[in-house]
């Protein structure tokens, strides 16, 4: 009988459940746009052009990435402007290092090793590089100073392209390398192996790598970390350019190494040659210093604007915003699509240089915040784009919402201040003014497969491209897209 009664109760709940979807479909007839709204009776869209117009904005310097270092100098064969790099760079200790015990270390001439110095066997760097501008056969001289550890490189300080980097170090130099990005030393089979790295190797003077040594019998807690390390042992080094052109090397990874004999504890007659190795890494300061000549004369040029990096010139773009709102104060701004377009080379070989493969579009009040705060894109006040061969442009498919942040802004502004629109705007120079900024983007990607950005850094790769300036003559067009309901 339960069975009964509890069969009965489901029937009677299957058959009300059908009989509401049975309700509900024969009301679904003329509801299917219920919630939504037909384009053609109640939403219309326009579309507009306005003119856009750009200039060359010079860049004195630029924050420099810890991560690129530069040596040498070049001349833009496009522009003739000349660029020269030299760096600055402090190495890393591994924490509490240990050299092998003072009885079993060669002392200097065979003294007594509680009299002597401990002295080392050589002392040199390498300055190991993925790639280089110019030829490979282009003779440069280098010199290299030994930073004061009495001026040591304080760290938490915002480094600049256009730091004086001579002022952390020694007035003379501790050593000169003649050197050419192939280094002809060594046979073409030595440089042409699977495990050779094209490095440049400066030979330092013994009194170093004896100096390195014997800190650590004076004091082993000068090697408990590179912050002691630095400012008791090694501040680290500044390489800089003394003669030569045509040639430039992007510094990837540089090795400070100290040579050594030792005895065997186990075996006093055996000895064995050992090596203490401290890396420039981004733990410590590696910072370079760009110094670029023959930059004004572009700036006034007619037809084109430039992106030129590491630290050059940016481009400067002024937004119409005054007028894609005029006439539309009850529209919305669906879309706004700006296009930079990019001038062919004038000569197409392996002297040009390259084209910054991303651009930062940033306000102008903010180019130098952005960077300083280690911002990444909101997508309404910056924006980020790829270089897009196909079209040889550069193209931002929507800032509708800058437009209508830097709108609002004023609007803002004029009722808190009290001032006219044409005041307003005369106060405030630079509110409808961005800023195109070559970058390198670092990104990652979540659980669900999005790319969220990490990092966004100044491009310092060598480029040099120039793009279609919008001039009133010759105005670079924006398609703006309205919506309007009914």
């Amino acid at each position: 009988m339960r069975q009964r009664e509890n069969f009965i109760r489901n029937l009677k709940k299957c058959v009300a459940a059908v009989a509401v979807v049975l309700s509900l479909t024969s009301c679904n007839e003329g509801t299917g746009t219920l919630g939504l709204y037909a384009d053609s009776e109640t939403i219309s869209q326009t579309t507009d052009v306005f003119s856009v117009f750009t200039n060359s904005l010079l860049m004195d310097s630029v924050l420099a990435s810890s991560a690129t270092c530069y040596l040498g100098s070049i001349t833009d064969p496009e522009t003739g402007s000349e660029i020269q790099a030299s760096f600055a760079a402090q190495f890393h200790t591994f924490e509490n290092y240990q050299f092998p015990k003072r009885q079993l270390m060669f002392p200097q001439d065979g003294a007594d090793h509680s009299a002597e110095q401990i002295h080392c066997t050589s002392c040199d760097i390498r300055l190991y590089f993925d790639s280089y501008y110019g030829d490979g056969d282009n003779t440069m001289k280098l010199e290299v100073y030994a930073l004061d550890k009495t001026r040591v490189m304080p760290e938490g300080v915002d480094y600049y392209s256009n730091t004086d980097l001579q002022q952390y170090a020694n007035g003379t130099p501790i050593a000169t390398r003649v050197f050419s990005p192939d280094d002809y030393i060594l046979s073409e089979t030595e440089r042409s192996s699977s495990t050779y790295s094209h490095n440049l190797h400066i030979v330092l003077p013994d009194s170093v790598g004896d100096e390195i040594i014997n800190a650590y019998y004076r004091n082993p807690e000068f090697y408990k970390d590179s912050y002691h390390f630095i400012r008791n042992v090694c501040a680290g080094f500044l390489f800089k350019l003394k003669s030569g052109s045509g040639t430039m090397l992007n510094v990837s990874v540089g090795t400070l190494n100290v040579y050594f004999n030792f005895y065997d504890a186990e075996s006093p007659d055996s000895t064995f040659e050992g090596m203490a190795r401290f890396a420039a890494t981004p733990e410590v300061i590696q910072t370079t210093s760009i110094e670029n000549n023959n930059l004004a004369s572009l700036l006034t040029n007619d037809t084109c604007t430039f992106l030129k990096t590491p630290a050059g010139i940016c481009t400067e773009v002024v937004l119409p915003v005054r007028d894609i709102f005029s006439q539309h104060e009850n529209d919305s701004l669906n879309k706004a699509r700006l296009t930079l377009t990019r001038y062919n080379n004038k000569r197409n070989d392996d002297y040009s240089l390259g084209i910054p493969s991303t651009l930062l579009l940033v306000r102008k009040e903010k180019m130098h915040s952005f960077f300083t705060s280690r911002s990444v894109t909101d997508s309404q006040t910056s924006f980020t784009t790829d270089f897009d061969a196909s079209f040889n442009s550069y193209t931002f498919d929507n800032i509708g919402r800058l437009l209508t942040y830097c709108q609002k802004e004023k609007i803002k502004g004029m009722q808190d201040s009290g001032l006219s629109e044409a005041a307003w705007e005369a106060a405030h120079p630079d509110w409808n003014r961005v800023v195109l900024i070559p970058v390198k983007v670092t990104t990652t990607s979540d659980s669900y497969g999005y790319t969220h950005q990490v990092r966004v850094t100044h491009d310092m790769d060598m480029n040099s491209v120039r793009l279609v300036k919008g001039t009133p003559q010759n105005p670079i067009q924006m398609q703006v897209i309205y919506s309007r309901f009914q």
